[in-house]
């Protein structure tokens, strides 16, 4: 491929311009298709979803409430004064005319049993899906009232002023993260290379596979739908694997040309060694996202795939495109050298002085050095056996400074439950029948009878639609482990002796709490097929692709220390507090509870990017004559400074990520960012090589009764071999019959 991408250059070239354009014109033409909310949660909540959406009843308007409140004293809401204010906020609100179905507290009961707080409901006119670029004159009418009346708190919160909220708090915070990641990386790779065009080349490498990947995906998504958290995290494994892919390719390439191979030499050997390892690397990456699509959970399902596609068209691009281009500039790749940056790698066979030295001392003491750096590992992933998961509440997630969660939080103490009720959804082919009411109104006692709800529980009757919405306000509100507690009690207890009585009905109980619940369950129930298939098909691959039983366990092993190491890491900084102030998040107590697995798989994909170029290396100079430590040195030293770049680049972007505000995306950061940061260093150069020596020759073994595995090596020994300096000669081979 990298031959024939060499020779018809022009072709190579224009045809993966053309291939990104027409991926963005169709992709375009086509629209993406996102997820709805049946699909992003499976278990009731989803099937409540699915009643109310085939219903007709899920395009409602979105709902406000503010809350009017003593804040001390003896004033309550029976006081003329309080009903004043109560009077302002409605007149305020409906003065707006963007609101309508205005209900005051004194109408429909809403007061506290302190009675010092009210709340005013309404709904937001209009389409409930633009209702948060409509809401701001309503949340300036609210802030009015507040203004003009310091004794007593009136704050807003509702589905639109909420999204309103965190579409400007965050979703700037998203677009400068994105947008950093660029930047941030071509000037990591202006310091690796020295050079602007060849820093150039693996960014927009990775940029045109991600534009062309958008466009696929789009067309993907009328089958299986995607989100915005699918794309971001497309940019960011695009970017990584783009950028990797590049490195290795364009690395190789320069390193056999200042050997003073010519350049159709210096472009066949990259083809054969760094391609082979990115195309065997990009199959590794894109089965260790397939384990998403194990999930059942829409969003995961939308990740995998982006991220599988993004994958294998970066890798594609990696070898057909990137050698094109490098035979169209040849020389000219230096250009735009930067001055003061010496050029990386010259003169020293592309091999890094700083790891030769490190490496120097792990080959002379293996064992101290595997003990030392696998106890280090070990000792990081122990804390992780305490991890402790959960779905943040809104205080743990943005923190307590920001209105709305005040909001939030107030208006729950006062009225437990009531900003976020259980939603019990019932369809029944007569919803109004004597045995169907009975039922509905024996489920509502039962519910506050039982302990589960403080009441009262609120129903609405959809006669020709044929279901029954019951609003039961859980006991615990914002108090997770409570509310999910009461939400078991409803399904468990309550549900059984009234609903499920009525045959033919069906009644799956929804709401907030409801979804974070089953979201956990389901993650929980998916972690170990997820695991195993990610683990047993990255084995095989690495045993295929090397021939060796001994590199396929090794690579599993240290994969999985990595992986254990940054999930004890989260464990220490998020959950018990050890310099979580660092990153702002103090008090979160958790880790939240999709991250485990989806760091598995990223971490798990990314790590195996590393490895097999590694081993690769060693494994070509072990072909060539070299012992094993000579080839281990070699193969380390020289591929150190490229890891050490690539590592780098995803360190910066994911840091980037835990500076964000939400603290979902502040573990994420932190997490892969310590990972990537483990791999590249402790575990690819001091912890492999150290094993790889203790092991010897045997690394290469592979027993005989897997000799009928079909052969996916190349030949390394028949590439036109750069010079390399080895530091330990390769034994003697005696001629048969000699010595003996």
């Amino acid at each position: 491929m990298g031959g024939w991408s060499a020779r018809h250059r022009w072709t190579a070239v224009g045809s993966w311009l053309l291939f990104v354009v027409l991926a963005l014109v169709i992709g375009s033409m086509a629209g993406r298709v996102d997820l709805t909310d049946r699909e992003e949660v499976p278990g009731e909540f989803g099937q409540a979803v699915a009643i109310l959406d085939d219903a007709g009843l899920n395009d409602g308007p979105a709902g406000e409430m503010v809350l009017v409140q003593a804040a001390g004293g003896s004033l309550k809401a029976t006081d003329p004064a309080f009903r004043a204010v109560v009077g302002e906020v409605v007149a305020a609100v409906e003065g707006t005319g963007e609101v309508t179905s205005v209900e005051s507290p004194y109408d429909v009961g809403a007061i506290s049993e302190d009675g010092r707080s009210a709340l005013v409901r309404f709904d937001m006119r209009g389409d409930p899906q633009t209702a948060p670029d409509r809401v701001e004159p309503v949340v300036d009418a609210v802030g009015g009232v507040q203004d003009k009346h310091k004794d007593l708190k009136v704050e807003q919160f509702g589905a639109a002023s909420s999204e309103k909220v965190f579409n400007d708090a965050f979703g700037s915070d998203f677009q400068r993260a994105e947008y950093s990641a660029l930047p941030v990386a071509l000037g990591i790779l202006l310091i690796a290379f020295g050079a602007l065009v060849a820093a150039l080349l693996p960014v927009l490498l990775a940029m045109t596979a991600f534009l062309a990947t958008t466009g696929l995906v789009a067309v993907v998504s009328h089958a299986v739908h995607m989100s915005d958290t699918a794309n971001s995290v497309m940019l960011l494994v695009g970017l990584a694997v783009g950028v990797d892919y590049c490195l290795f390719y364009l690395r190789r390439e320069r390193e056999e040309r200042e050997a003073g191979h010519d350049a159709q030499t210096a472009l066949r050997i990259a083809a054969a060694t760094s391609g082979r390892a990115v195309l065997v690397s990009g199959v590794t990456v894109i089965v260790a996202m397939a384990g998403m699509l194990f999930t059942g959970i829409g969003d995961f399902k939308a990740m995998g795939l982006a991220t599988m596609m993004v994958v294998a068209v970066a890798m594609f691009g990696s070898v057909t495109v990137l050698p094109a281009l490098l035979s169209l500039l040849g020389e000219r790749v230096e250009k735009g050298r930067i001055p003061f940056l010496r050029r990386r790698g010259k003169g020293t066979g592309g091999e890094s002085r700083v790891w030769r030295a490190i490496l120097g001392a792990v080959l002379r003491r293996p064992v101290v050095a595997a003990a030392v750096a696998g106890g280090a590992l070990v000792a990081l992933a122990v804390p992780a056996v305490g991890l402790n998961t959960a779905n943040l509440t809104l205080s743990q997630e943005l923190g307590d400074g920001l209105p709305i969660v005040r909001a939030y939080e107030d208006i729950n103490k006062a009225f437990p439950g009531g900003p976020d009720p259980a939603q019990v959804v019932v369809k029944a082919s007569d919803i109004t029948s004597p045995e169907v009411r009975q039922a509905i109104d024996a489920f509502s006692r039962a519910a506050v009878a039982e302990g589960a709800s403080p009441g009262p529980v609120e129903t609405e009757l959809h006669e020709k639609e044929g279901v029954a919405v019951l609003k039961v306000p859980l006991a615990g509100g914002t108090d997770e482990e409570k509310a999910e507690a009461s939400l078991k009690v409803l399904r468990d207890e309550v549900r059984p002796g009234t609903l499920g009585e009525v045959a033919g009905l069906t009644a799956p109980i929804g709401g907030s709490t409801a979804a974070s619940m089953d979201f956990t369950d389901k993650i929980g129930d998916s972690v170990p097929p997820v695991f195993a298939f990610v683990v047993a098909f990255a084995f095989l691959l690495m045993l295929l692709s090397f021939r060796s039983l001994t590199i396929a366990i090794t690579s599993i092993v240290l994969n999985l220390l990595s992986v254990g190491a940054a999930y004890g890491i989260l464990t220490i900084v998020f959950q018990h507090g050890w310099g979580a102030g660092l990153v702002g998040a103090e008090g979160v107590g958790a880790i939240v509870a999709w991250l485990p697995l989806f760091l598995f798989v990223i971490l798990f994909g990314l790590s195996m990017d590393y490895h097999v170029f590694v081993v690769s290396r060693i494994r070509e100079a072990r072909m060539r004559g070299l012992t094993t430590q000579g080839a281990i040195r070699h193969g380390i030293t020289t591929t150190a400074g490229v890891v050490t770049s690539a590592a780098v680049i995803m360190v910066a972007v994911f840091a980037i990520f835990g500076t964000l505000s939400m603290q979902s995306m502040k573990q994420m950061g932190v997490g892969l960012a310590a990972a990537v940061l483990i791999d590249a260093t402790v575990i690819r150069g001091v912890l492999l090589p150290a094993v790889m020596a203790l092991l010897g020759e045997r690394n290469w073994y592979l027993p005989k009764w897997l000799g009928w595995l079909p052969d996916m090596t190349h030949d390394e020994a028949g590439v036109a071999p750069a010079p390399v300096r080895q530091a330990t000669a390769p034994a003697p081979v005696e001629p048969s019959g000699v010595g003996r």
